[in-house]
This record gives structure tokens, sequence and C-alpha cells, in this order.
């Protein structure tokens, strides 16, 4: 596997979660056929994409010296996936998202699967019920699967990880108290960005990493300054998706985020740079099914769209420049990583 191309290491990460599901499917295969689709939705819900937080981890790995080679590396860098999948099931389900990735969310196939059937009690139960229960083995399957790394320096990884899935429990319910707000403050948006997202997205895969190559303190603090400000300036990116993205590109409908009444940095913003008319335009259509070209229209003409821009050039400025101060092994792949989560489509 060459260090100059991350595609193979991808496609190492592809095998890991392939293998890892198999076994377990193996395991799980006494408690009779009903599982199948089950487990296969596991296997859907992990199959493709840019592999970006296994791809952090790499990059912590490469910054503490590890050996770009190793064959345990893709297999504990594949937990990641297992984390964000049961993160963006259990997500979808809190927003009552209907899609995800231009397909159903979980919650809502398994819906429509019981529907179609015609079997006895509540669809929608039964929905929610599914995600819920697919969203947790996925959580515990992360652990699971840095363990199968077989690598010696695990026990120094779990920590982190441990650290990381109470963050995101702690990232989602903050998220959940602002939507029973009025409004955010920018600072208070900045903090669930920080908790549901940066941490899981950016600082704890590469702390993982560097430690599972034996990385000391002085590292980690090295990694946590390259990865809050890009974390935060991901999750940017991401909010500006939600509003302004394609919806063939981002696979969720057009403007979601504003029909979800989702309380990010871009509604603060816009409720801090608006005059009063704006503002009364903004509580009275965020969250609803009508308004949302009248609430781009407004967040562009008031500022916020510039204004959150170039907090995401700022913050990404601060990330390279904290790069520029790692050792040489994690500069590469780590200036890559900033510039894919930086300026993307989806």
């Amino acid at each position: 596997m060459a260090d100059g191309s991350e595609l193979p290491f991808r496609d190492a990460v592809d095998a890991a979660l392939a293998q890892f599901l198999a076994q377990r499917r193996a395991e799980l295969a006494a408690l009779g056929p009903e599982l199948d689709g089950f487990l296969d939705a596991a296997g859907e819900f992990v199959r493709g994409g840019k592999r970006l937080r296994p791809r952090f981890c790499r990059a912590g790995w490469l910054a503490a010296g590890g050996d770009p080679d190793d064959p345990g590396l893709p297999v504990a860098a594949a937990a990641w996936e297992w984390l964000q999948a049961s993160a963006l099931v259990h997500d979808d389900l809190m927003d009552a998202s209907d899609t995800r990735r231009g397909r159903p969310s979980v919650h809502r196939a398994a819906e429509a699967a019981h529907r179609d059937a015609g079997l006895t009690g509540s669809a929608s139960e039964h929905g929610a019920s599914y995600a819920i229960l697919l969203g947790d083995l996925m959580l515990s399957w992360a652990d699971e699967q840095l363990r199968a790394s077989g690598l010696d320096t695990v026990w120094r990884a779990l920590p982190f990880l441990d650290r990381c899935r109470a963050e995101v429990v702690a990232g989602q319910y903050l998220d959940v108290v602002a939507q029973t707000r009025e409004l955010v403050t920018p600072e208070q948006a900045m903090q669930v960005v920080r908790y549901k997202t940066a941490k899981y997205t950016v600082e704890r895969p590469l702390h993982v990493g560097a430690a599972l190559a034996g990385g000391d303190e002085a590292l980690t603090e090295a990694l946590t300054a390259v990865a809050l400000p890009l974390g935060a300036a991901f999750q940017l990116r991401d909010d500006v998706l939600g509003v302004f993205g394609d919806p063939v590109r981002t696979g969720k409908p057009a403007g979601d985020d504003l029909r979800e009444g989702k309380r990010t940095l871009l509604v603060a913003r816009t409720h801090e740079l608006a005059d009063d008319a704006g503002r009364t335009l903004l509580h009275r259509l965020l969250g609803s099914q009508d308004g949302i070209d009248t609430l781009r229209d407004l967040i562009v003409s008031c500022g916020a769209l510039s204004s959150v821009e170039e907090d995401i050039v700022r913050l990404q400025g601060e990330a390279e420049a904290a790069v520029d101060r790692l050792p040489r092994a994690g500069r590469e792949a780590l200036h890559r990583l900033v510039d894919d989560a930086v300026h993307r489509s989806r």
C-alpha cells in the first residue's frame, strides 16, 4: 500500500468492514433469518463514501510515525464508519428526515417495509424502533472493529474512542436543546458544532490514529490545534450545503435544514444581521414547509451567508497553519484532508 495514494487504504477499509460484517452475521445466524435484512441495512449504510474519518485516523497514525503499510491500520480505522453510521441513523430519526444519500432514511425504509407487508402494529413505531436498534448495534461495533485490528496498542486508543462516544451523545443533546429555543446565539451554535461534529469527525480520529502509533501527549495537543478549527469548518460547510446544496449531490431535499428548523450558525447569523422585518420573517418561516426560497434570499441579502463563508476561510487558515507545525510525516495527508473537508459539494 503506497503512502502516496489513499485509494488502496480506502479499499482496505472497505474490505475490513465487509469482513467484520460477515463475521458478525455468522455469529448471529443461529437467531434466524429475521435478522438478515437488519444486518443488510447495516452493511448498506457503511458502503461507499469518502472514508473521511478513517483517513483522519490514518493521518494521525502517520503523524506519530506509524508504518503506512501496517495491515492493522485500516481495520482499526474502519471503526469510525460504524460510529458515524450510528450517529446518522439516530440523527435522521430525531430530525424526522425522509432521505439520506438520496435514498429513504433507515426509519422511513423500515416503516415502508412494515406497511407494504401489511404487518400488525404501527408502521411508524416499527421504523423508529428499527432505527434505534440498528444505531445502537453499529455503535457497539465501533469498539469491536477497533479491537479486531489486532494492534497491540489498542489499549492506548480506547480512551479516546470512549470519550468520543460520550461527546457525540452530548453534542446531539445540545442540538436537541437548541431546537427548543426560539433562537440560539452564534456561540451556542458553535458549541453544538464542536461537540456534535468537529470532535468525532476530525479530532478523535486523529487522536486514535496517533495513539495506535504510540504518539505522545504533545502530538495529541498539536493534532487538536488542527482538528478543532477544521472540524468547525467542515460542519459550517455542511450547514451551507444543507440550505444551498444541490440535492443531487447532497442526497437531501433542497433547504432541508430550514424545513427542519435547524438552529445552525447560518440561522444565528441571519438573526444577528437581519433587520426587524427580516427577523420576523425568519421566526415565522423557520421550521415550516413553506418559504424556503424566501429564507434563502434573506440569508444572502442580510450578509449571513458571506459571513459564514468568511468563517470557513478563517478556520481553514487556522487549521492549515497548525498542520504546518506538525511532524513532517503527517503534513501531506492532512493538507489534502483539509482541502477535502472544506471544499466539497456533499
